[in-house]
């Protein structure tokens, strides 16, 4: 995708090979800054920090942390740390572990002088397979905005999204907003409401900034606005992303996704959901159950940064002093909410079946 005019990925190798470059998300919508990963530390660090984020990036960052740390070190021992310290760093998002197994198949059963290079490989090798992959979910989810286009006979097809399942998510084109994106290029006239996103704000800061980028026209809305827009006919149909989707199509997301999905099953309005293979636990069949919710700090939820009226960068306090806070990550959005999943492979209904038919070399190894 581009900003400013110039092309750019999430994540790239610096041009001399020295080191890693990625977008600082924590410094966005409001500077454009880029972070340089030289070691193994500093790549668990800027996925821990969320300074990457999103499932597919997060994979990709996981992949590029191996590289950079077989090239101090190949042995054995260093592999293992390597794959546990960036295995250890968000419990969530399925890509993460998808992308260190990938690589440490590959580089276990060679020589140590080996490995540097093909976990370099690899980790490339992931990054061009995540824009393709996202570019198919694109072309996939596009007729389904094209047909809810012509439906309405005019005016602008509206669509409500949660969190950020844009190209910052991953490494190019995104997954909820890759057929957005594909409609507004080929000329549709789209319109995204933006929930918020309590409490990191990733959709007021995140989606809506990469939507500005792009020109498609968006509006904010505060996180419990989506039940009332749906209810007065507001919005077409719901597209998100996610970080772990099970056998049976379970769907983990940011929290409150959930909750719009029960919004839009009560006022019969579309919700899609878009993800790579990648993202599919094949081990996994109750969602609610078994995918492990990551809890982070209270203080996400207790203060609140941005820019000052003076411009500069402040955090306040926005709780009663002396109250707690929990802050559960994510949320499970049950199967039978979810209208249709979208996957480079086509569209299918959120079932064991579907995702079968799709996937079925992966389904019969997981057997």
């Amino acid at each position: 995708m581009q900003i400013g005019g110039v092309p750019y990925r999430t994540i790239w190798p610096a041009a001399d090979g020295s080191a890693i470059l990625v977008i600082d998300q924590t410094k966005l919508p409001f500077a454009f800054e880029t972070c340089r990963l030289t070691t193994l530390d500093e790549a668990a660090h800027a996925i821990r920090s969320m300074i990457v984020r999103g499932a597919p990036l997060i994979g990709a960052t996981a992949a590029w942390g191996v590289a950079l740390a077989m090239r101090v070190d190949a042995s054995d021992a260093a592999l293992a740390h390597a794959i546990t310290e960036l295995g250890a760093t968000r419990p969530t998002a399925v890509n993460l572990h998808w992308a260190l197994e990938r690589v440490e198949t590959l580089l276990r059963p060679l020589a140590a002088p080996q490995r540097s290079q093909a976990a370099w490989n690899a980790a490339i090798a992931i990054c061009d397979e995540d824009a393709a992959t996202c570019r198919a979910i694109g072309e996939h989810g596009l007729p389904l905005l094209r047909e809810a286009f012509k439906r309405k006979n005019g005016g602008p097809l509206n669509i409500l999204t949660h969190c950020n399942a844009g190209w910052l998510a991953c490494v190019d084109y995104g997954t909820a907003l890759a057929p957005i994106y594909l409609a507004h290029d080929a000329g549709i006239d789209v319109h995204v409401f933006v929930d918020e996103t309590r409490p990191r704000n990733q959709g007021a800061s995140l989606t809506a900034y990469e939507l500005g980028a792009h020109g498609v026209p968006h509006t904010i809305i505060a996180d419990n606005a989506g039940g009332h827009l749906m209810q007065h006919g507001q919005v077409d149909l719901c597209i998100v992303g996610s970080d772990r989707t099970t056998a049976r199509g379970d769907v983990a997301n940011k929290i409150g996704t959930y909750l719009k999905a029960l919004a839009a099953f009560d006022n019969k309005v579309p919700f899609y959901v878009a993800l790579p293979f990648s993202t599919i636990d094949w081990s996994l069949g109750d969602g609610v159950a078994g995918i492990p919710i990551e809890e982070r700090s209270a203080r996400e939820v207790t203060h609140m940064s941005g820019l000052s009226d003076n411009g500069d960068m402040t955090t306040v306090r926005i709780a009663a002093p002396g109250s707690t806070a929990a802050n559960p990550g994510f949320d499970v959005t049950p199967a039978r909410l979810v209208t249709a999943l979208i996957t480079e492979r086509g569209v299918t209904p959120a079932t064991q079946a579907g995702l079968a038919a799709l996937y079925p070399q992966r389904t019969r190894q997981s057997a």
